[in-house]
């Protein structure tokens, strides 16, 4: 663990906590704070316990947030935005809230890869997009998305979806928000049909995972609402609370018939439970195609709702998960913790 923290390391986020006997403080093993020697520290495996040990959070970590968490001022910021995508919050309208314009813009350009003005323009050209598919008028739509002009309207409806408003029924979107979870933010990506994705806003692959659904769909993957959405975070929320064992949300699987086939087996592994690759490919009646199953369980971009954190070595170890091995410990863990 001492290693691990001197490395960095992430793949021991949400493992270890390191409590500093010096200053009194706790840290994430990722802290970039000076690391101090090794008789200085004592490891934890929870903030719990930390804090029950008379530490405190450090401040430059931040061990008690969750990783990659939406600040509660912009959450209720998006989610206004969400309930009224006509609105047009400017800089001055940012500072009534008791926001900074300069910290919203860079934390919407961190973590959505624009600004917080793009990102208002991508909410209401979602519901526009949606309303001329339902048979609105054009200059109807235009008016109550808060665009002051057809022109403009027409001119950022074809940069962002490729086509003009009069062409949106010829045009396939799919909707994408955050979602806060006790094991940090997650991104989810909808069809008109189900969840098509559910990822940790930190995997490494989501950018190409979200360019291969773009492909797999010919869509554009824009920010906003989704009737499945309220049912996924719904059932997320019950699920971590240890309410929920089976969910219903309804999903979209895009894959290989034998990848479709692989992630069949891993819904059927029961709820606190776990299985090998092994065991999986016996349950798929092909028990050498170990090495295949587990390129299969790597493609899923459904996590928890497939559940391949369900999938552990041969001999009891953890094996690699795409959301980190901490992650895939604590969903075990969660998961045991209340069946038994």
């Amino acid at each position: 663990m001492y290693q691990a923290s001197l490395d960095k390391n992430p793949e021991f986020e949400g493992v270890f906590w390191m409590g500093v006997k010096t200053t009194g403080i706790f840290c994430r093993p990722t802290c970039h704070a000076r690391k101090p020697k090794i008789e200085n520290v004592e490891f934890f495996p929870s903030t719990h316990e930390a804090i029950l040990k008379g530490y405190r959070p450090c401040k430059i970590c931040r061990p008690l947030e969750n990783p990659g968490e939406t600040p509660e001022p912009i959450a209720r910021l998006i989610q206004e935005l969400q309930q009224s995508p006509e609105l047009k919050l400017k800089d001055y309208d940012l500072r009534q809230r008791g926001l900074d314009p300069s910290g919203v813009r860079r934390w919407f350009v961190k973590n959505h890869a624009m600004t917080f003005h793009g990102f208002q323009r991508m909410l209401k050209l979602n519901t526009a997009f949606k309303k001329l598919q339902q048979g609105q008028g054009v200059l109807d739509t235009a008016l109550e998305s808060g665009f002051e002009s057809l022109s403009g309207f027409n001119e950022s409806f074809k940069t962002l979806f490729g086509v003009p408003p009069s062409h949106a029924s010829d045009g396939v979107i799919l909707d994408l928000k955050r979602i806060e979870t006790p094991l940090g933010t997650m991104i989810a990506v909808a069809s008109r049909t189900g969840i098509c994705l559910l990822e940790y806003a930190d995997r490494k692959a989501l950018p190409t995972e979200l360019k291969r659904l773009s492909i797999a769909y010919k869509a554009n993957i824009v920010q906003g609402e989704n009737p499945h959405f309220v049912r996924l975070e719904n059932e997320l929320a019950s699920y971590f609370k240890g309410e929920l064992k089976t969910f219903t949300v309804p999903l979209e699987l895009i894959g290989t018939p034998f990848q479709k086939q692989v992630w069949g087996v891993l819904r059927e592994i029961p709820y606190g439970s776990t299985r090998s690759y092994s065991e999986q490919a016996l349950r798929l009646g092909n028990p050498k195609a170990v090495r295949a199953v587990a390129n299969a369980n790597g493609l899923n971009t459904i996590s928890i709702l497939i559940p391949c954190h369900r999938v552990i070595g041969a001999d009891g170890t953890m094996t690699g998960y795409g959301g980190g091995v901490w992650r895939k410990q604590k969903l075990l863990e969660l998961e045991q913790a209340i069946l038994f």
